[in-house]
């Protein structure tokens, strides 16, 4: 897909890597629309970037509230052809720790945000995103969503997280597969440590020594590196059905 051509929707686009793919959309002739419950920072983002912009709150693990959006961005933009999948959140708890077990509903709202909002995103959007007319390819559309290297690499007190995330690697391939008969593509980024708000709360050293972890480069990833990958993925029709990891070679550690 010619990057021009991109009606983009970006859940969690208010902020960290879903605002810098939003950012790259724009700065590459697209549109897109900020899909984010933080009505703030998406307002301003969208009065920032102008006329190819949309700012719609939304919660992902409602139905409603997606059916909704859906229907508004087709109404604004005619169409919707992409979806960037960046909502998440983030606990951490151990199995059994000082205050006793883990508590099942923080595991719950983990799984329910990170993956069944990616999922509940991808199920949705492909309803409308199926009639779309093909390009010469015969692609009408693409999901390119978000797992993390914890899908793999998961540490101690991250089960929730890593089970979430490794709910969105492994539903990647059958949802590709079966997508397939309307040329729509499934792809999923699993960024390793980068420069999100989950991490500005750190302090600076503490983000230095985070950083130095990646064998190269010896840094936080920038947020526009993974909205490089994602306009990247979108120009490339043979990736499909794949995981990427962008995380400077690391493996995480058990703790």
């Amino acid at each position: 897909m010619n990057l021009e051509e991109v009606i983009g929707i970006v859940s969690g686009g208010a902020s960290g890597l879903g605002e810098a793919t939003v950012r790259k959309i724009v700065r590459n002739s697209g549109k897109a629309v900020i899909a984010d419950r933080d009505t703030e920072r998406g307002e301003k983002l969208a009065k920032e970037l102008g006329s190819s912009v949309l700012f719609l709150e939304v919660d992902v693990t409602s139905e409603d509230d997606i059916t909704k959006m859906l229907d508004k961005a087709i109404e604004h933009f005619g169409k919707i052809n992409t979806v960037i999948s960046c909502a998440g959140i983030v606990v951490g708890e151990k199995v059994v720790g000082r205050d006793g077990p883990h508590r099942l509903n923080s595991f719950s709202k983990v799984v329910e945000v990170n993956l069944i909002g990616t999922f509940n995103m991808n199920r949705l959007a492909t309803e409308r995103m199926q009639h779309n007319h093909p390009n010469d390819e015969g692609e009408r559309g693409i999901f390119v969503n978000t797992a993390s290297i914890a899908a793999f690499d998961g540490q101690i007190g991250q089960a929730a997280y890593s089970a979430s995330k490794g709910g969105v690697v492994g539903m990647t391939l059958p949802i590709s597969r079966e997508l397939a008969r309307y040329g729509i593509r499934v792809m999923t980024i699993a960024p390793g440590l980068f420069e999100t708000p989950m991490f500005s709360q750190l302090p600076e050293e503490a983000r230095e020594t985070l950083g130095k972890m990646t064998p190269f480069p010896k840094r936080l990833g920038h947020p526009y590196e993974f909205g490089k990958l994602v306009l990247s993925i979108i120009e490339n029709p043979m990736l499909n059905g794949e995981v990427i990891r962008l995380d400077g070679a690391i493996r995480m550690q058990a703790k």
